[in-house]
């Protein structure tokens, strides 16, 4: 039983991993290690719980997590951060500086977002969940879910759009 348990929780956390500290990480406004401490969070308790939903909906149960943990976490001060003396060397890599450039203005923009408008345009937008769904990650109503959506990307637009021109 314990076995088959864990071989069940392993595949769903390999399968879906990626996808999940992505999300993670548009819900903390792109800071990377916050990201993974909440998924991490997320990922015990889903252990916790994966006999009963294993068979039901276990990515759902992650994302209502996940929000409500950045929620939590988006009303604390300070995260535990410490500064280390050296940065890491980092792998080489192509010229990605564009798309760099362009996903972290999005990642600032989202982060400028109130949680729950961040929350909400995040589950719709970039996990194409309908309407219904995100009422009930954010526990909220339907109209409700679809103000915060709506008033986030009507947010984000004016946000991504003051462009600064640059001086010289």
């Amino acid at each position: 039983m314990e076995q088959s348990r864990a071989e069940g929780f392993d595949g769903f956390v390999a399968a879906r991993w990626s996808a999940l500290f992505h999300l993670s990480r548009l819900l903390v406004g792109g800071d990377r290690h916050r990201a993974e401490d909440l998924l991490q969070e997320a990922m015990v308790k889903l252990w916790f719980v994966w006999p009963r939903i294993a068979e039901e909906a276990p990515e759902a149960y992650v994302r209502k997590v996940l929000v409500r943990a950045a929620a939590r976490s988006a009303r604390r001060r300070w995260w535990g951060e410490r500064p280390v003396e050296q940065l890491p060397d980092l792998p080489e890599a192509g010229d990605v500086s564009a798309a760099v450039v362009e996903r972290s203005r999005l990642e600032a923009a989202l982060a400028q977002l109130p949680p729950r408008q961040r929350a909400a345009v995040v589950l719709r937008y970039y996990q194409d969940l309908s309407e219904t769904q995100v009422a009930g990650v954010l526990g909220c109503p339907v109209g409700t879910a679809r103000s915060h959506a709506s008033r986030g990307v009507a947010r984000l637009r004016r946000i991504l759009s003051d462009v600064i021109e640059p001086v010289g």
